[in-house]
């Protein structure tokens, strides 16, 4: 048998072992019914790493393919390998494992989710360094979108902003927060430099987008701030929102992003929160 074939062989056992491992919980999807798949599936799987259902399945089958260091980085953080299996499938295919730290799934300490919880009816929630929304709170999702009820590689702060049609909706100024949404990402890509999360999601951006395509030559770069941003609702019409963003001790390119609405509006928001106890997306 071709050394390549067997390497690609190794691969595609190692990526069946590693999936049939996992459970739906393990990495933030509902289980649902009539599972019989053990572990998880693979188009969860290809979902989790923001590649075709059916190249992974290729992968997994053992054909040979040279998939490109971001997809085998992709599929670790997807697949939860430690350090020595993701160098491990780097030198499988490239021959040599990657320069740097690997790329970690993000989690928030449960105290960080029910502080979020907590501040309804004030809007919160906390995004990771590629602006993955790791919490929301009932507020947020009714004003926002409702984050978990979205597709995992979906649950993205600019992922909505670019290809959400509500997002546009939803923001009343849309070019200039997205603009400016765009800079922060830019600024925070600098401090990563080779992490696979950041260039996979903005290929993905790039190819989605044309505003993305227009504005990330043009090298705008923007720092975290505090502000005032303006949100439209189909029941609450125009909310002008001040909103203070926290740097998390314990991950500081994780941030707490928490909004103040005045007294009549918060007794707006409750009323409609209570009115659809989900949070749910307002339809925008």
């Amino acid at each position: 048998m071709p050394q390549s074939t067997a390497r690609a062989k190794e691969l595609g056992e190692l990526l069946r072992s590693r999936r049939e491992r996992l459970q739906p919980a393990d990495v933030g999807l509902p289980r649902g019914t009539r599972r019989r798949t053990r572990g998880l599936r693979r188009e969860e799987v290809a979902q989790l790493a923001a590649i075709s259902s059916t190249y992974y399945t290729y992968l997994e089958q053992g054909r040979e393919m040279r998939p490109s260091r971001q997809v085998l980085d992709s599929l670790s953080v997807a697949l939860r390998l430690d350090a020595a299996e993701r160098s491990h499938i780097h030198d499988l295919i490239h021959g040599a494992p990657p320069a740097g730290k690997p790329a970690v799934a993000e989690s928030l300490t449960p105290a960080v989710v029910a502080l979020v919880d907590r501040l309804d009816p004030c809007p919160a929630y906390v995004t990771g360094r590629c602006w993955d929304v790791l919490a929301s709170n009932r507020a947020a999702r009714t004003l926002w979108t409702d984050w978990p009820a979205r597709a995992p590689d979906a649950r993205n702060l600019l992922w909505w902003m670019f290809t959400d049609p509500g997002a546009r909706q939803v923001m009343v100024d849309w070019p200039a927060e997205a603009s400016a949404l765009l800079g922060r990402f830019r600024s925070a890509a600098a401090r990563h430099p080779g992490d696979a999360g950041f260039s996979m999601l903005l290929e993905r951006l790039h190819a989605a987008s044309p505003e993305v395509r227009e504005w990330w030559p043009q090298h705008r770069v923007v720092p975290l701030s505090s502000g005032t941003k303006r949100l439209r609702h189909a029941a609450l019409g125009v909310l002008e929102l001040e909103h203070v963003v926290l740097q998390l001790a314990d991950d500081p390119e994780q941030k707490l992003v928490t909004f103040n609405a005045t007294d009549e509006d918060q007794a707006r928001i409750s009323r409609l929160m209570r009115m659809s106890p989900a949070g749910a997306d307002q339809g925008a």
